[in-house]
């Protein structure tokens, strides 16, 4: 098909529509959507976007790990393929779009391509990703994409999910898969064999919208600095009989070092520094009733940046204010394993396709970081060459109230469509 006809060459969002209606009534869980992380939720959605890739025609294979692909074969079959993608469950009562939209995406452009006749010079795949939703099932990072890329340790298999209890090992067994290719460093995708890895997500913030724009190509998508299990130790007495003086209140310690981070980070951003920094939770336990000081709290800690020197200047902050909060207040911080990920820049060739796309489509885009992480930052510190797309979505993400709308959608689906057929010609 010559370049003169590509862009006549449209996506099927009919199919996607149909598919994300479908998603919805299957896992509604009376608040929202529920798409539990190598449970019965995610096994529902891959079925689901399996039994239509089988009704297009395309080859369908599954990795050791449960990595669904669907793919439109191209001419030449040892060529490498391009991977279009991203995963299918959902944190608890989260919204339809979180996620699915990158698959449905996928399946809209190759049918697209289909019906139009157009045969790609090397294989298009759609991967409908594992566990990408970690944070909220697993303690670790995109398990079921570096599971593919020979990425994903041993010990990390040893992780237990936070509603069952049960190792991640344990749970791709009982689906039917095998951690021990993850264990021995098995992989699947590689330099060698993919080409690219194009994710199109929802924006999970208000920027598009803000902006009046329906998509965004993506620059980069952040690292991070965890801590989960942070905890202060102070000392439990009585509210009324105890003066201030005597208190060793865990309570107002940790409120002293949430807002000296918060302070920290308004300086940085002050000189020109891009990041986020979130107490996830801040908590007293349960020992201190109405009448008692607080004698322990506990807190998770976010730090989010493209850049991880603005991560870790929060971080040297931090480490700076423990003990200064420690000898004033009287208490002893213990902080708890760290967990995080690295900063991934997306491809910048494959930006410039995607730019040049959307120009010739006639969609409306602008250029902006990532602020959560996603499967494409494995992909990229893997050695595949890897970007995203953004799609406006109202009311955030990971909540029952995402909103995208069919239109931009649609528009994003385009991009999608016309890269593909720029890169696979």
């Amino acid at each position: 098909m010559s370049n003169s006809l590509r862009p006549n060459l449209l996506p099927d969002v009919d199919l996607a529509f149909r598919l994300f209606d479908e998603l919805r009534e299957k896992s509604f869980d009376g608040v929202g959507i529920t798409r539990e992380a190598y449970g019965p939720g995610e096994a529902m959605a891959h079925a689901t976007v399996k039994r239509e890739a089988e009704a297009l025609g395309l080859e369908v294979t599954t990795d050791p790990v449960g990595n669904l692909y669907m793919t439109l074969p191209g001419t030449d079959r040892s060529g490498k393929r391009i991977l279009i993608g991203s995963h299918m469950d959902s944190v608890p009562q989260g919204g339809n779009f979180d996620g699915a939209a990158g698959v449905l995406a996928g399946l809209a452009a190759v049918s697209g391509l289909k019906q139009a006749g157009f045969q790609p010079a090397r294989d298009v795949t759609v991967m409908a990703i594992r566990a990408e939703e970690a944070g909220a099932w697993f303690p670790t990072s995109y398990p079921g994409s570096r599971g593919s890329l020979g990425r994903l340790k041993a010990e990390e298999l040893q992780v237990r999910r936070q509603d069952s209890g049960r190792t991640l090992a344990e749970h791709m067994r009982e689906e039917g898969f095998d951690p021990d290719f993850a264990a021995r460093g098995e992989a699947v995708n590689t330099p060698d064999n993919t080409l690219a890895f194009l994710e199109l997500h929802i924006e999970q913030g208000p920027v598009l919208d803000a902006e009046a724009v329906p998509v965004a190509v993506v620059t980069g998508i952040p690292g991070s600095r965890r801590l989960r299990q942070g905890r202060v130790l102070g000392e439990y007495n009585h509210s009324g009989g105890t003066p201030r003086r005597y208190r060793r209140d865990a309570a107002i310690a940790l409120a002293e070092l949430a807002l000296a981070l918060d302070e920290a980070w308004a300086l940085l951003e002050a000189h020109g520094h891009k990041l986020v920094v979130t107490f996830c939770t801040l908590a007293t336990t349960a020992e201190a009733g109405f009448t008692k000081i607080p004698g322990e709290a506990t807190f998770m800690l976010d730090v989010r940046s493209v850049n991880p020197a603005s991560v870790d200047a929060i971080f040297a902050e931090l480490a700076r204010q423990v003990p200064r909060i420690e000898a004033r207040r009287g208490v002893r911080f213990e902080l708890g394993a760290e967990t995080g990920s690295a900063a991934s820049p997306m491809d910048a060739g494959m930006r410039a396709g995607l730019k040049r796309a959307a120009e010739a489509m006639g969609v409306a885009h602008l250029e902006m970081a990532s602020g959560g992480g996603h499967d494409a930052a494995a992909f990229g510190a893997a050695g595949i060459p890897a970007a995203m797309l953004f799609v406006r979505n109202q009311n955030g993400s990971h909540n029952p109230h995402e909103a995208m709308r069919n239109e931009d959608f649609a528009e994003a689906c385009k991009v999608v469509t016309r890269w593909v057929s720029d890169t696979a010609a």
